[in-house]
This record gives C-alpha cells, structure tokens and sequence, in this order.
C-alpha cells in the first residue's frame, strides 16, 4: 500500500523549497490496485500503451541456463498495432514507433517487487511523465502517463529510473529504444522498414550459472561497470545478413559506463545522418565515432556494391584519456570485464543477396535554426556544472543528488534559454586536489526536458596524444541531450527551458555515478 505519510512529507519539503508546490498525482483504487493518476479528461490519446515491468528468464546466451533479468512487456491498447515492435525471445522491451503530433497515454505496472519508474530519455514531456525518481511507484502500483510527441524524428531511449537503483535495473534489462517519425522525414524516403534497424549495444558479464554478475565493491563503482561480453540487441556474436545497399542502423549505446569509439575494421568512414535530437542538417563522415552511454547516432551504412558473401566487421577502436590516472596505477580499481578503450569486435555484416537500387544519401537532411549568445538571457551568470571525483563520491557542483532541494542557481524561468559550462571540477592546491585531477574521468552528462545545442568544446589538458584518439569522433551539430565531457575539457551549451514547469534532472549517465549521487535537478518555474 502507498505511503500516504511519506507523500505528505515529501510535498511539504517541496513546499519549503519557496518556488512552488510540486504537484502529486491523484491516488486512486482501481480493482484493488494502487493507480498513480495524471488522467485528464481533455486528453483525448491517439496511442495508448500498457507496460508491464517484471522479472523473467530469457536465453541470453547460446548454451546453457537461461538468465534471470527484469523485463518490460508491452501491449498496445489503442492506436497503430506497429506502434510497439516486439524483440523475439529478448530481455530488451519493445521498441516504440512514435510519430511527432500524437498523444499518447502509457500505463505503467510495476509488478518487479521492488520500486521502478520509467523515464522516456530523450522526449520533451511534462514533468510528471518524464520518469523523475520521485515519482517512482512500489510493486503492484500503477503509474499513468500522458503527453504529445512534441520531438522531431530521432531516436530515444527509454529505462528505469529508479534512485539508487537505476544502473541496477538498467544492467538486468530495463531498457530500450523509441524511435520518432514526422513528416519531413518521411519526405526523405530514408530506409525504412527492414532496412531501417536497432543497434542497441551492452556490455554484461555472467556467472558460470549464465545468471547476471554486476558490480559490488566501490572502487569498481566508482569507475563505473565494464562487461566482459558484448551483446547488440540483446544477443551476444552477433551477424546482420544484409543486402547490397543502404541501411539505416540506429546505435544507442546502452551501456551502464562503457564508451564506444565506433569504426569499421578496414578503415571505410562511417556516415552519421543523426544523434540525439534526430536529424543533422547534412550528413557528417568521420573515420570513427565517440558514443557515450545513452548517446545515440544514426548510421548510414551504404553496402552496394560489395560483394556476395563478403563480412564487414565493425568494432569499438583503441583510445585512452578517458580513465582516471589512478586507474592505471590501482590494479584493484580495474574492473575485470573488457578493459576501457581497447578493441574488440561489436558486429559482423555479411552481404547475403545482391539488388540493384539502393537509395542515394541526401545532401540535405534538415534545417537547424542555430542558437547563439544574443539568444541566452543569462551572458553574465552563466550556469555552472563542475564535475568532481573528490572523497570517492562522484558529485555535481560539489553536492549529491537532493530529491527535495535546489539552489538558486538550479530555479530557471520558464520560457528562458541559458548557457551553461560543464568542466571539471578540482580542489585547489594540497593533497585532495592532486588528488581531485588523479581521479578525473569522463562523463557522459545528460540533461533532462527539452534538449540542447553544443555551442563549443575546449580541451584544456596537456595529455594531447590520448585525446587525440578521440577528438574527431564527436558530433557536436544537431540538437543533443547527453555530451561526454572529456577530463580537462570544458564544454559550453545553450539550453532552452521551455513548455513544462517542474522538475527536470540533470546527471552524469554514467549510471553508477548517478546511483552515487551525481545527479542535480534544476525547476522550471
């Protein structure tokens, strides 16, 4: 049964904070279960969903037991049957099929015996449907969300966000992908279809039971998990059959920590049509890419006129810079999974039939009205996020996450953009600051509500060679709602804070930095 004491208190320490009163949901008995409601009457939902989160045994591997996980089942309720497609004997939930415009009701069922809650990463939603930790629901609890697909087309993410829990219940399979249409994209007559496909790429390790290992020991927290398998849409070794042209692959890197620098075996470029916020404005060629948990990048991956039978292998490349300097020297710090920044391979694609057309890659994929600084309001008080690693305890601005606090620098006006520097952050002088710049790493942050553009990237360290291995693989054009920020870089961001009031995250996606407490939230107000 809900806490009704426990809601009473949090609202009371939300009242305190003198910006506003957040808003809880209705608490309704529906057929004997606890229903956390935002039903509007003047909702009238185009789609309608119901999730179910729960634990299964599903056969990851090739031999031997199954493994237990914890799963969302999904059905479509009302709207397109295409709207959710299905992953076969997957511990990955279904992916969702969105088109910008429509309403869509979800709800949630929780039925892990544990509290959960769902965030849809990536979608501009009201607060109250955008999976904050506070609103997380205990087993047999449902929780109701309602909004419009206010995204243009692009590829999302959605997982649990449970506090504390999040890279648990991620890592035991409590994830997946949103992809979003509109009608601009549709005009482009990109693949589609079967030629239209998830990359979703994990790390996990396994017990000799094939049950799930996860960390335990803080130093490996701190580093943040590294698997010892590589598994691309739920199955590990795995081998696309392709046909002799153009593919669509949508990579979003799933990964509670690892980074991925994504390249083919031969050296062929690689092709990005989109990242976080969908489209770029023309296609960017790279000869490799940086890819950051819960970043994603959509690939063009042109096959014609390869030959029948012929296997192209994509992999993550060797770099390095992005591990502490105590990593190397503290051998009890390393993770025993796949080391950070070496190669291994990801996928394998073989040309199995041979056709004749193939789609042409656009000059032109979109029209991103660019911000700049005569666009902020803020010139003068820019927002600050310093990373640190300081006391073994990851934090942003120097403090944890409160469920119930923000400062004055988090309360933003509706309707405002800011500009905001994300650095690292390291005491000055002394022990603890030596050893502050010891223990910088990189972090993915992400930025919950409407997403962002990168105004610019400055390295500022002396290791040039390590971040040389990396610099040419980020794509920073486009709209983005997560960044990796490199140690001893500085990145600077303009951020709108538009159409929703309320109380929207900001954290390092390193899921174990988050779990610790690197996670801060700003109010729209």
């Amino acid at each position: 049964m809900i806490n009704y004491k426990a809601d009473r208190r949090q609202f009371l320490k939300y009242s305190s904070l003198g910006v506003a009163a957040v808003t809880f949901p209705q608490i309704l008995l529906a057929n004997n279960k606890i229903v956390k409601s935002y039903s509007n009457a003047n909702f009238k939902a185009d789609v309608e969903l119901e999730f179910t989160a729960k634990s299964a045994f599903i056969q990851i591997l090739n031999h031997g037991n199954k493994t237990k996980v914890q799963k969302f089942y999904a059905k479509v309720l009302k709207g397109d049957p295409n709207t959710l497609l299905q992953l076969k004997d997957n511990y990955l939930g279904p992916v969702i099929n969105l088109q910008q415009g429509q309403k869509v009701r979800v709800f949630f069922n929780n039925q892990l015996g544990e509290p959960s809650i769902i965030h849809w990463h990536g979608l501009h939603v009201p607060e109250r449907s955008d999976g904050h930790p506070m609103y997380a629901i205990q087993s047999g609890e449902q929780y109701i969300y309602e909004f419009e697909v206010l995204n243009r087309a692009g590829t999302n993410f959605y997982h649990s966000h449970t506090h504390g829990e999040t890279g648990r219940q991620v890592y035991n399979g409590l994830s997946s992908m949103i992809k979003v249409t509109d009608e601009h994209e549709q005009k482009l007559e990109l693949p589609s279809g079967q030629y239209d496909l998830p990359l979703v790429i994990q790390d996990r390790s396994f017990d000799t039971d094939n049950q799930l290992s996860y960390v335990s020991r803080m130093p490996q927290k701190m580093m943040g998990f590294l698997g010892e398998m590589i598994l691309v849409n739920g199955k590990p070794n795995i081998e696309f059959s392709v046909k002799s042209r153009a593919y669509r692959f949508r990579a979003l890197n799933g990964s509670n920590s690892r980074i991925y620098k994504l390249g083919w075996e031969d050296g062929t470029p690689m092709v990005v049509i989109a990242t976080d916020g969908g489209l770029l404005e023309k296609p960017e060629t790279r000869p490799y890419i940086m890819l950051a948990p819960a970043e994603r990048v959509d690939l063009w991956l042109d096959f014609s006129g390869r030959k029948l039978g012929e296997e192209l292998k994509l992999y993550s490349l060797p770099f390095e810079g992005t591990m502490p300097t105590m990593y190397g020297r503290m051998g009890m710090m390393r993770s025993s999974g796949i080391e950070q920044g070496s190669k291994f391979k990801i996928a394998s694609f073989k040309i199995t039939e041979k056709v004749s057309n193939s789609p042409k890659l656009p000059k032109r994929l979109a029209t991103i009205i660019r911000f700049s600084e005569k666009n902020i309001n803020n010139l003068n008080n820019i927002i600050p996020i310093g990373l640190s690693m300081r006391r073994m305890s990851p934090r942003l601005n120097g403090k944890s996450f409160s469920m119930d606090r923000v400062t004055k620098m988090e309360q933003v006006e509706l309707g405002s953009h800011k500009k905001i520097k994300i650095f690292h952050e390291h005491d000055s002088g002394g022990r603890m600051g030596m050893m502050g710049g010891m223990m910088a790493m990189a972090h993915p942050i992400h930025l919950h509500g409407q997403q962002y553009q990168i105004l610019s990237r400055h390295y500022q360290g002396s290791d040039e060679d390590a971040y040389a291995t990396v610099k040419h693989g980020f794509i920073d054009n486009g709209w983005k709602d997560t960044v990796l920020v490199m140690p001893d870089e500085e990145i600077e961001i303009i951020k709108p804070f538009e159409d929703y009031k309320g109380f929207f995250l900001y954290h390092c996606h390193n899921l174990e930095h988050e779990d610790l407490g690197m996670m801060r939230q700003f109010y729209v107000g």
